[in-house]
Order: C-alpha cells, then sequence, then structure tokens
C-alpha cells in the first residue's frame, strides 16, 4: 500500500488504537475485537515482547482496510525492522531525525512525537506525515486550536491522555486523527479475555466520531 493510500486510511478512521501490553498471546484476539467493532488501524509498541513479529504477522493477513502500523520506534535500525516486517506507517513518542529518514527513505509513512510548538515544526519540516503530539494529557483540545491559527497544514495526531469521551474534542479542535491507548484497550477486558466488550468499546468510540 502506497504512502499516500495509507494517510486516507488515517485520516478517514481518525482513529490509532495504540496496543501495549505485556501478554502478546492476546493482542490478535485484541485486533480482531477491535477491527469488529470498527477500529481496524491499531499500532503495536515496540514494548510488546515479539512486536516484530507480530506486526509480520497481522501484515501478512489483514483484510481490505486494515492498517498495522508498529509504535514506540527509537532508532533507525527498528524502523526499518518493521518496514521490512510490513508496518504500514511508524510511530516515535520522540523526533529522532534517523527514524524520519529511514521511513522517508523507505517511502513509509512516519508519525514522530513533539511536544511544544519548536518542536512540532520541526518534525514537520524533518517531514513527519503527521505529528504526533504526546504526552496530550496536560494539554488538552485547546491547545490543538490555538495551533491551527499559526500552522493550520500540519497534521497533529494527539496520543497520551485521549479518552472515548474526549476524542471527539481533539478532532473537533483541529485533530487529523488521536492515537488512544488504555482507554480503549481496557487492561481488565483483555485480561478476561471478554472481547464483545472490547468490541462494544470501539463501537461507542467510531459513533461516537461520525460527522467530524
Amino acid at each position: 500500500m502506497t504512502k499516500a493510500k495509507v494517510l486516507e486510511g488515517i485520516l478517514a478512521s481518525k482513529v490509532i488504537a495504540v496496543i501495549r501490553m505485556s501478554d502478546a498471546s492476546k493482542l490478535a484476539a485484541v485486533a480482531a475485537a477491535l477491527r469488529e467493532g470498527g477500529v481496524r488501524t491499531i499500532e503495536v509498541t515496540m514494548t510488546v515482547p515479539g512486536a516484530v513479529e507480530i506486526i509480520r504477522e497481522l501484515a501478512g493477513r489483514k483484510e481490505p482496510g486494515d492498517l498495522v502500523g508498529a509504535g514506540t520506534v527509537l532508532d533507525a535500525g527498528t524502523a526499518s525492522d518493521v518496514i521490512a516486517a510490513g508496518a504500514d506507517f511508524v510511530v516515535s513518542p520522540v523526533t529522532n531525525m534517523d527514524v524520519v529518514k529511514a521511513c522517508r527513505d523507505a517511502e513509509v509513512l512516519v508519525a514522530p512525537g513533539a511536544f511544544t510548538p519548536t518542536e512540532i515544526v520541526t518534525a514537520w519540516r524533518a517531514g513527519a506525515d503527521i505529528v504526533k503530539v504526546f504526552p496530550a494529557t496536560s494539554l488538552g483540545p485547546q491547545f490543538f486550536r490555538d495551533l491551527r491559527g499559526p500552522l493550520p497544514r500540519v497534521r497533529l495526531m494527539p496520543t497520551g491522555g485521549v479518552t472515548l469521551e474526549n476524542a471527539k474534542d481533539f478532532l473537533a479542535a483541529g485533530a487529523c486523527c488521536v492515537g488512544i491507548g488504555t482507554a480503549l484497550v481496557d487492561k481488565t477486558l483483555v485480561e478476561k479475555g471478554d472481547w464483545p466488550a472490547l468490541t462494544a468499546r470501539a463501537a461507542a468510540l467510531v459513533g461516537s466520531l461520525r460527522g467530524l
């Protein structure tokens, strides 16, 4: 899939589900439950045991409309590994120029992390397709609304502090999409294997964003 198509898919879905878990054996079931609820773009973080091979497996059997990305990518070597495994996009909590370059050279969408306006512009000028604003917990939607004036063309993705309740507020304030982790992938539901409940959470989130 081309980078343009991946970007189009992310902007259309508005949600990237960030999966960070210590028991990788349940990750495929989590992804399936989210897909059933309408969340079809997932980010497997490098903190998940065996993350690269999991991405390879998920990428190899994804359905049309699914996107599988890699998160918490901190160096160019890891970026190259996940790209070779089939990752559709690469996300990092920081702006590492080598990671950005590796993704640009491979023509893979990259979303490096930034926090301040200066960091955001630095990431964008370095070639970010989307800038992950992290952690967004202490910023809130108003921060994104304020940035739209001077930075109308910069695509911003708040991550950290995004919930089922406030995701729509971030998008209404100008974010192009949101990254949402534990608020969606509830740890208790995963431990219980309550996939219908996880699907219901995903469906509720998708429903709340219709029309934005």
